[in-house]
């Protein structure tokens, strides 16, 4: 489960930077929102949605949520064990809250360049959100 988790997360990341350099081009360049722009923003939030469901099945079986549950003064203590046991998880949650709401808000937008510019804000920041808490010695070993 583990592994699935970690390659699903290469696509995701990929798929969010390509949702977002698309709405950024197509926000600065005042083009207009077609089928590709919805189609992009789409795959992304449904692969991100995948990447959150394999997620939380694989943290729940996982050793970081019993660690987490049954000695939680020595996992806040240990930078490692908190990035795994409970900032990871909170903070892909939080991204892909916000990208779900920026698809949604995206939705009852009229114009084009508010449709990139809400693209831009929400799928952005749950980028950043992403980038942010990446437990990146594990990604790399």
């Amino acid at each position: 489960m583990i592994d699935i988790h970690s390659y699903w997360a290469y696509l995701v990341v990929i798929l969010l930077v390509i949702a977002v350099v698309n709405a950024i081009i197509g926000l600065t360049q005042k083009k207009q929102f077609t089928d590709k722009d919805l189609r992009i923003g789409l795959f992304t939030l449904i692969v991100s949605h995948i990447q959150l469901l394999i997620g939380l099945t694989w943290y729940f079986m996982s050793p970081y949520f019993s660690m987490l549950t049954s000695n939680t003064a020595d996992v806040m203590k240990t930078k490692e064990l908190r990035l795994l046991a409970l900032e990871h998880p909170v903070m892909m949650i939080l991204a892909l809250a916000l990208i779900t709401i920026g698809w949604s808000k995206h939705k009852k937008k009229t114009s084009d360049t508010a449709k990139f510019k809400t693209f831009v804000i929400f799928y952005g920041l749950g980028l950043v959100f992403i980038l942010s808490k990446i437990p990146w010695t594990n990604w790399f070993n």
